[in-house]
């Protein structure tokens, strides 16, 4: 059989969808624009003459007033965490544990105050870092380098210390290094990315900490501990772990006070907060909602507290650390001083004289910061900047007017005052309206390329359904219809790229490939174009148009509307953010709706109600007994629709809406017993999976041979289980009930993954090298011996597709011999020939699955049982409904199975606990396997990944079973008690239930039918994807743009990089 022209033919079509992918994303997610320019002592925005002469030595733009600061960065500390409610007498285990900043708080209120700290989202750990140093906002984007990070260019604190000579000490997470190379005095970087592990971070911290401390030798430490946020991934903050973690938290806090000088200022931040599950990366309130305490020995505040602590964005950390410790502010920070800060111990016309100092620097700080960035971006809409410059300069000239009454002494205290603070609202107004701008506007567009992504998603569609319509009517059109546009394609590349040459510019990659994707497809559409009379004539020779009945073209028309109509609605949802965010109920709704059509349409065409053969009344028609299979097959799908909602995953969106248990892991539970049920209940499923593939094989006849396939399913996958079982039982146990057997624990944990790993890979090597399950024997002695082209026993692929046409040959000659002899001895035994390619398929599927499963918590492998079995009832489905449509032409899987396909793919996407937001990302699967960080990002991201798609994936490798099952399913006229009939009439009914084989008598109608069947999988999912980039585009400037649609754009452009990655293939 010809494969590789149909490989090449979708290969290229992938190549078009991810031209227009990259084309629509780089105008799409583009970073703002980050401006090289740095802050130094020397600019002109220091206080006015009267002030300045106060500076101390090594002060920038304003008095030093600490001459060290410590940075405790507890990640994801939740101001639930951090706030102390002495009212609840029974906290939960996040709740009261941080008693001594309450004890400090209450007790010392000038000198210790607690915030509610407001993260930017993403609230992605680097991107939070980003934020606490440079006083900018991270761009979406951003949040896809959370793990592959970057040195930060930008101005930023750090920089601005090492510069002005102060010493910089950190402790903790490894991001750091990766941000700020060679900026630290001193390091002790530890690894971050296993959220399995409690304590390697924090333990390194504190065997650091106060030694540092005491040694002096350092003007910022920074300590960034990890435990409490890797507490929260791997079990939720209501658990007791959590209780245990912040307990450490709060003696340490207690301990670090004990050591600090009076000249030091404690801040204890929370990068971002996290939500019920103990994710995080969104923007929902828990979230965003952190944590801020500033504490010092000598008294900071000149009033007392307020009632409710103080909301503050992150962003304003920067400029008041900095000018408290007498450095510049970074060149791009756009937060607002802390002003409460800079009230020392004098009266209120003093204090605010102070604050209004601080306010100047800052307003004058961010104005020039806008003015140097309008000169270099346009995505600041120049009517807000106009009235951002109008309150700046009302704002200064105010300033001017005071100062000079100031220095006159024309003002009396009360008048001075009132007018302090209302020069200092103006300059809030102006800094918060600036930050707000900023927000709303830092999502820079490129139209032209976002439409020209979209134009060639859409003609990659066309191209598909053009190409699935012309394989139907001619089967080797895929050779001609693909030379034409590979050749324009390479001409246009090589033309852009001797222009590049020529004019010595930057070649744009993205743009060659763009272009040369759009050259080949119009390539295509000529091509075909040219060949349109030819195709006309042929239509011609077609009975006319009126000859055929209103009835039968309605069937034609409601053949293809019932299913396109229901993609038609699925892709219009995508343009609404409700439908998007209850996505997870619309998917199996449509996937339900499209079945019973089908059902109603069989009704409708009277295939159902046909006279002939064994039938019963039931309100007045008379159906086929075949009917009552179908329904029950079809009431089994719809109780499995139902049970996968079972396993659904919460939006922040939906506030009533709670997370189902079987998400969590099993050591999160406390009941012993009820954690023993589901373990045993998970394992004795995942056994049953086995039984039953096992069963469907040797039913079929693929368990007979002796070949390494055949023995690794027979002897392997049972172990594979084991391995499987084995790990969920240490993976399971509660990390402090183990005692001694600790280390071997963590060893165990390590090795059964690996174990799964390893068999499975084999499995799939075997499954690659030789995936013919079938087992020949001929008991004739005079038949010549069945060989290779090298007379030799068949031991690789390339041998068995040589061989199977002999096996066939032989059948059909044994079959006729015992026809002309009237002998009922069999000549030829061939077992596992009629699912030959069917065999192979569904040992693939059982391989990833087992893979997938391992990625996943253990009581979500009940989902993927019930995946497997949705999946199972759907191929029959659809298997019983070709065959009462009658349809002609067993080489096309029709669209409804297709679409039906995708939506349940869709589905499990939801019902294996995933949803289209970030915090919803399953992290844990990274390290299923490994205990210590990884080296690379290449792995992680891979296993992550197969997490995240694991439906698509399972769904894409099986969509050759829609053509294939079909034929598994014929049913040998030798089970079912006919007349007896002549003997060449009981040839032609042998030859025509060969099952599978009946594909080897025409192999290019084989091979056509598979690029049908993949081209039909694209279109759809295709579709689907260009509904999604044109919501994007169309509601870039929606409220729910960056919420919503991006990471729902996001999660379509991976899932179909993905799937197109495994195209349907069989061997061929």
């Amino acid at each position: 059989m010809q494969r590789w022209p149909v490989l090449l033919f979708l290969a290229w079509v992938c190549f078009l969808f991810f031209a227009g992918i990259g084309l629509f994303m780089s105008g799409f997610l583009l970073t703002r624009i980050e401006l090289a320019s740095s802050s130094s002592c020397s600019d002109p925005l220091v206080p006015p003459p009267w002030e300045r002469q106060s500076l101390p030595p090594g002060s920038c733009w304003a008095p030093q007033r600490f001459a060290k600061a410590v940075l405790v960065i507890i990640d994801a500390l939740s101001f639930e965490f951090a706030h102390f409610n002495p009212a609840k007498a029974s906290p939960l285990p996040y709740e009261n544990k941080l008693s001594f900043l309450h004890r400090l708080a209450t007790s010392q209120p000038r000198h210790a105050r607690l915030y509610r700290f407001r993260a930017d989202p993403p609230t992605a750990t680097m991107q939070r870092i980003k934020g606490l140093t440079t006083g900018s906002l991270p761009t979406f984007i951003d949040v896809g380098s959370n793990f592959a990070t970057y040195a930060i260019q930008e101005d930023n604190l750090l920089a601005q210390l090492v510069q002005n000579g102060r010493r910089v000490v950190f402790m903790g997470d490894d991001t750091w290094e990766g941000l700020f190379p060679k900026k630290f005095f001193r390091s002790y970087f530890f690894p971050s990315f296993n959220v399995k592990d409690l304590h390697t971070v924090d333990d390194g911290i504190l065997q650091h900490l106060y030694p540092t401390v005491d040694s002096g030798e350092w003007d910022l430490l920074i300590a960034h501990f990890l435990g409490v946020d890797h507490c929260g991934h791997k079990h939720g903050p209501d658990h007791p772990e959590m209780a245990k973690k912040l307990t450490q938290m709060n003696e340490m806090l207690r301990s670090l006070v004990d050591h600090l000088g009076n000249d030091t200022l404690l801040l204890v931040a929370g990068d971002h907060g996290m939500t019920e599950t103990g994710d995080h990366g969104g923007d929902s309130e828990k979230e965003v909602n952190a944590a801020l305490f500033v504490y010092s020995k000598t008294p900071l505040f000149g009033t007392s507290p307020p009632e409710e602590p103080e909301a503050i964005p992150q962003v304003n950390l920067v400029p008041t650390v900095a000018l408290l410790l007498g450095v510049p502010i970074p060149y791009s920070n756009i937060g607002e001083v802390m002003a409460e800060l800079f009230s020392g111990d004098g009266d209120a016309v003093s204090t605010a004289l102070q604050q209004l100092s601080v306010y100047h620097i800052n307003a004058k700080q961010v104005d020039r910061f806008l003015h140097s960035y309008s000169l270099v971006a346009q995505d600041l809409p120049a009517e807000q900047l106009q009235r951002l410059q109008e309150l700046f300069s009302g704002a200064m000239e105010e300033h001017t007017q005071l100062l000079a009454q100031v220095q006159g002494e024309t003002l009396v205290p009360p008048e001075l005052e009132s007018r302090l603070g209302s020069l200092i609202s103006r300059f809030q107004l102006y800094l918060r309206e600036a930050r707000a701008v900023c927000a709303q506007s830092w999502a820079r567009f490129h139209p032209l390329r976002m439409v020209g992504g979209c134009t060639l998603i859409a003609a990659s569609c066309l191209l598909c359904y053009v190409a699935s319509e012309l394989a139907a009517s001619s089967g080797s059109f895929y050779r001609s219809c693909l030379l034409y546009p590979l050749l324009w394609g390479l001409v246009v590349a090589v033309l852009l790229g001797l222009a590049h040459a020529f004019t010595q510019e930057g070649l744009d990659l993205l743009l060659v490939l763009s272009w040369a994707a759009a050259a080949s497809q119009l390539g295509f559409f000529w091509h075909w174009w040219g060949q349109y009379p030819k195709r006309a004539r042929l239509v011609g020779s077609q009975p006319p148009l009126a000859t055929v009945s209103l009835r039968q073209r309605l069937r034609a028309w409601l053949r293809l509307a019932f299913p396109m109509g229901i993609l038609l609605f699925r892709c219009g949802a995508m343009f609404s953010d409700s439908f998007v965010v209850a996505e997870a109920r619309v998917a199996p709704f449509l996937l339900a709706s499209l079945v019973m059509l089908l059902v109603g349409k069989l009704h409708w065409d009277g295939r159902l109600t046909v006279p002939e053969g064994p039938k019963q009344q039931l309100l007045g028609f008379s159906y086929r007994r075949e009917i009552w299979y179908l329904l029950c097959l079809v009431a089994m799908f719809l109780v499995c629709v139902r049970l996968s909602g079972f396993f659904h995953q919460c939006r922040e969106e939906i506030p009533q809406c709670r997370p189902s248990l079987f998400l969590s892991p099993l050591a999160s539970l406390r009941n012993t017993r009820a954690k023993n049920l589901f373990y045993l209940l998970c394992v004795a499923l995942l056994a049953g999976l086995v039984y039953a593939v096992r069963s469907w094989l040797r039913h079929y006849g693929n368990l007979n041979s002796s070949d390494p396939l055949v023995l690794f399913v027979r002897w392997c996958f049972p172990l594979v289980v084991l391995c499987i079982a084995c790990y969920w039982a240490v993976a399971s146990s509660a990390d402090d009930s183990l005692g001694k057997l600790q280390e071997l624990v963590q060893v165990a944990v390590v090795a059964f993954p690996w174990a799964v790993y390893g068999l499975a890979s084999v499995g799939l090597l075997l499954l690659l090298c030789n995936p013919m399950t079938v087992f020949a024997k001929d008991t004739r002695e005079s038949a010549g011996s069945i060989v290779t082209p090298y007379l030799g026993v068949p031991s690789s692929e390339v041998d068995f597709l040589h061989v199977i046409p002999q096996i066939y040959k032989r059948m059909q000659e044994s079959q006729k011999s015992r026809l002309e002899r009237g002998s009922c001895k069999a000549t030829v035994a061939a077992y596992g020939l009629g699912s030959v390619y069917s065999a192979a398929l569904v040992i693939a599927l059982t391989l990833l699955g087992f893979l997938l499963m391992l990625l996943h918590s253990e009581r979500l492998s009940l989902a993927f049982l019930l995946l497997f079995l949705e999946a199972f009832v759907l191929l029959h489905i659809h298997t019983r409904a070709k065959g009462l449509a009658g349809d002609a032409e067993p080489f096309s899987v029709p669209w409804y199975a297709v679409i039906s396909w995708l939506l349940a793919a869709s589905q499990f996407f939801y019902s294996t606990g995933h949803q289209p937001i970030f915090p919803a990302i399953h992290w844990n699967a990274a390290f299923v396997g490994f205990h210590l960080d990884h080296s690379t990002n290449l792995l992680p991201a891979v296993l992550v990944g197969a997490n995240t798609f694991a439906s698509h994936i399972l769904f894409a490798v099986g969509c050759p079973l829609l053509l294939l099952w079909p034929f598994v399913c014929e049913m040998p006229s030798s089970q079912r008690k006919k007349p007896k009939k002549e003997p060449q009439e009981e040839l032609q009914e042998v030859e025509e239930h060969m099952m599978e084989m009946r594909l080897r008598e025409s192999p290019e109608k084989f091979s056509t039918a598979l690029l049908q069947l993949g081209l039909k999988y694209l279109f759809v999912l295709g579709t689907q994807l260009l509904a999604c980039v044109c919501a994007a585009m169309i509601l870039r400037r929606h409220l729910m743009v960056w919420k919503v649609f991006a990471p729902k754009t996001h999660r379509v452009h991976l899932q179909a990089k993905d799937i197109q990655g495994r195209e349907p293939k069989v061997p061929l």
